[in-house]
Order: C-alpha cells, then structure tokens, then sequence
C-alpha cells in the first residue's frame, strides 16, 4: 500500500508544568514518522520564546522535520527578520507564513497589521533573509579537526494557508483564490487548508484553484472535534457553517469518551474521503495530545496497528 504522508500541528506550552507533557507527545508523534510537527505562534509575540524551544526540543531531539509559524500581525519588517534570522539560526529551514488574526477588539480598518499587509509579503521576506546569509555551510569532517566540508546552504520551505470556503475576512468570492496565486507567486512551495468539515469542500476548493493556476501542493488540515465546546469555539474562530450531523451526534452522546470516539470517526472519514480524492497527504490538529490523532490515522487507514503500538510505548 502506497504510504500517505501525514503532519501534525502543536503550539507550545503555556507554563513550565506543560512543557514535560508537550515533550512526551512530541516523542510519541515522531515515532510514527511525520513529515513535519508544526509550531504555533502567539499573536504580537506572546508565545514566540516558546515556540522556539519547542522547535530547537523537535529538531535536536527528534529526526522530524520543524516547522515554524510566523504571522504579520504585530511585526514590524525589522522584528519580523529578526525573528526570521533567530529562526534560522536555531536550524529551522521550514516556515508556515500567516498574516494572523486581528486582536480582540480590533476591526478590518484598524492598523493592527504593521509593517507587513499580507502573508505574501512574509514569504518574501523570509526569502529575502535567508538569501542575505552566506549561500554555503560548514561541517566538520571527521578525523581532520583542521578540515571542513562546505556545500550549498539547503532553501527554505515555506507553507501558506488556504482556506476552502473562502476567508471570512473577503472582500468577494474568489478572492481566498486569488490571495493563494499572490502566496504561490511570492515564493510559497506548500499551502495548508484551514478547517473545513465536508471533504466535497476541499477537493472542490483543490479543482478550482488548480483552474486558476494554482501548482503548489495544497495540504488539507483536519481537526478532530471531540466536544461541543471545541466544536462551538472552531466555527467562532472561523466562521464556518454548523455540520449539523456532527453537533447533533456531539450533544446527544453524554460521556466523554464517547465523543471522542465520534470526534475521531469523523475526522477519519473525512481524512479517507480526502486521500481518495488525490489530496498529498493529512495534516492533523493535535491540541497537544497525541492519542487522538494517532487514532484518527489508525481508524483512517494511514497508520498501521504496529506503527500504533508503537507510539503507545510508555504512555500507560
């Protein structure tokens, strides 16, 4: 059977207590081999010291790939690529580029952006400061403590988000289109979906973008929503349309285990339905727990029971 890729996206730990848990998931995550674990950013910089010690944990203590979010919001060009130069320091070669929500309170006309008015224009900064480093890099060739190994320094990856039914901010229909043209000519390589709850939604999304010209690999992001809490919070942060299904079965099923166990179906069907229709892969929302989503790809098809079990070593 051919191997569908899948990623993960966490976000790091609020306090010092979580990190140890945030670090075991991180383990447990990487042990079934995803193609990247991604990283969340806190608006205005409120979480950025965290996200890279979460990032630096991934990429010293793990062989997965780690991926840095950045957003505009906030960010000034000159805190933006230092950031970007503290990042890439640290070894990150892989970037999400966001222009971020606004902050609570805020409206579309407020200058809550900054310097930079579009994700776009965060791609090519990010190009634009890795291309000011030397274009080369030095490694020590064992044996010879005087002698060092130079070759081309590796290009960034950067991802862009895309959103399926349009983002709630546009100013008309096709213009979450359009935005993904702007991304993909700045120099995007990856796009990531945000949520969506029908998998017609993404593959409809996917066949009208590629009309427009749309080339880049276009990821879809699944959340598993495993209560009705979650559930109420997503379609406020996105402004996306109740699945009445999913709410229904949600708030009639009384335990907690039994919602999860809904959560999960739902999110498998969908990752299904999605990598039948030609999608290039999955990527998983993990809110910090690794049990869920390890039982989505299991229940999807895409992870194996061996894989699984694993991933569970150490968790009892």
């Amino acid at each position: 059977m051919t191997r569908v890729p899948f990623s993960f996206e966490l976000y790091p730990p609020r306090s010092a207590a979580s990190a140890h848990a945030l670090h075991d998931t991180i383990d447990r995550l990487a042990e079934v081999g995803p193609e990247f674990l991604s990283v969340t950013y806190g608006a205005g910089g409120s979480t950025g010291g965290r996200s890279l010690e979460v990032l630096r944990h991934i990429r010293t203590r793990t062989a997965v790939e780690p991926l840095a979010h950045l957003t505009c919001v906030g960010n000034t060009y000159a805190g933006a690529a230092r950031l970007i130069r503290e990042f890439l320091d640290a070894g990150i070669l892989s970037f999400l580029a966001l222009r971020g929500d606004p902050p609570a309170g805020s409206t579309e006309g407020d200058s809550f952006l900054g310097d930079l008015e579009s994700s776009a224009q965060l791609v090519q900064l990010i190009d634009r400061v890795q291309a000011e480093r030397a274009p080369y890099e030095e490694s020590p060739v064992p044996g010879h403590p005087d002698a060092v190994r130079v070759s081309p320094r590796r290009k960034v990856s950067i991802a862009v988000a895309a959103f399926p039914n349009g983002h709630p901010r546009s100013a008309y229909s096709g213009q979450h289109v359009d935005a993904l043209l702007a991304k993909q000519a700045a120099g995007a390589t990856l796009a990531i979906t945000q949520l969506f709850f029908h998998a017609d939604h993404y593959l409809a999304f996917v066949e009208r973008a590629r009309r427009a010209g749309v080339t880049i690999p276009i990821l879809p992001g699944i959340m598993p929503i495993t209560s009705p809490a979650r559930l109420a919070r997503v379609l406020e942060l996105t402004g996306e349309e109740l699945p009445g299904e999913l709410s229904i079965a949600l708030e009639v099923e009384p335990t907690v285990e039994g919602r999860r166990q809904i959560g999960i179906a739902w999110a498998a069907d969908l990752a299904r339905a999605v990598v039948a229709g030609g999608a290039p892969g999955v990527h998983l929302y993990a809110f910090n727990q690794h049990e869920t989503v390890l039982d989505v790809l299991a229940h999807a098809g895409i992870l194996s029971a061996p894989q699984l079990s694993s991933a569970s070593k150490g968790t009892s």
